[in-house]
């Protein structure tokens, strides 16, 4: 058994380290059915076409669009012939918010895709639309040995409950959260899942509060706000709340606003904020104030 007393995700937890702020920031996800081994730079280090990652890259660049790839929890086999890949695409915009798939045999169609239009929210017609949540638990090990040692049992747990619905996907930032998960098309990021978690994760339609890192159609100061105005008032509708750019201002849809002061506080003392890491002090953004101002 592997001993993770000492790794970045154990002293994170030791040290009561807030998840919240801590999420990616996309406003889309492109997911990519992948099997096989994933290296260090899984998109570029794995089977799937080096010069196609390169332009799939290129497009995304500047759109929103965050490309993951995932292949299904269990035992990889290290196969190089071609076969049909599963592809979602989410939008996690707030009033934006959907889930498409579809099955490709030949990636390369990706490059078709509109990824401006898909990361400012539009349809793109890239599938059908996924009425389900779909949940990607990130095992990519060659980044981060906790994602794997925490990541696949839970993947696995998941899937076996939860069969099309759970992935296990490349690396989505927030290794010393091991293990995270990204749930579509919300875009909620949630670290130190455990199988009771994800499975209420499957099951709600409402924003789990609980580890939740935040939405990334937002900024990570934003995140913070956002979550803090959920926390007072217990709000779990994913489409209630919208947050300004800068995360000083959060809306209701029923009108009320607040002015949120978010601030970037050090967190001492040093460690690896992910395992390999030389050791450095993390700073996390935290709410000061939450004011209604309407």
């Amino acid at each position: 058994m592997h001993d993770t007393s000492g790794s970045c995700s154990a002293l994170s937890a030791v040290l009561g380290e807030p998840p919240a702020g801590t999420a990616s920031v996309a406003t889309a996800w492109l997911c990519i059915e992948q099997p096989g081994p994933w290296g260090h730079d899984a998109l570029r280090d794995s089977h799937f076409d080096g010069a196609l990652a390169a332009e799939l890259t290129e497009h995304a660049a500047g759109s929103g669009v965050r490309i993951v790839l995932i292949r299904r929890p269990g035992t990889h086999a290290d196969h190089h012939h071609a076969q049909p890949r599963q592809v979602y695409l989410a939008s996690t915009r707030p009033g934006a918010c959907w889930l498409e798939s579809t099955v490709l045999t030949d990636p390369k169609q990706l490059l078709d895709l509109d990824f401006r239009a898909a990361g400012a929210g539009q349809h793109v017609g890239l599938g059908s639309q996924v009425e389900e949540s779909v949940l990607l638990v990130c095992t990519n090990g060659r980044r981060d040995v906790c994602c794997a040692v925490q990541g696949r049992p839970l993947a696995g747990a998941l899937a076996a409950a939860n069969p099309g619905r759970v992935w296990e996907t490349t690396h989505t930032g927030g290794h010393r959260f091991a293990p995270t998960a990204v749930l579509l098309p919300t875009g909620y990021l949630h670290g130190r899942v455990t199988p009771a978690d994800g499975q209420r994760l499957l099951d709600s339609g409402d924003v789990v509060l609980a580890g939740n890192r935040g939405r990334s159609c937002w900024s990570r100061p934003a995140q913070v706000a956002e979550l803090a105005v959920r926390e007072l008032l217990g709000e779990v509708d994913a489409e209630s709340l919208s947050v300004s750019a800068d995360g000083t201002v959060v809306s209701h849809s029923d009108g009320r606003e607040w002015a949120v002061t978010v601030t970037e506080h050090p967190l001492p003392p040093a460690r690896p904020t992910s395992c390999g890491k030389a050791p450095s002090v993390p700073s996390a953004f935290v709410a000061d104030t939450v004011i209604r101002t309407r």
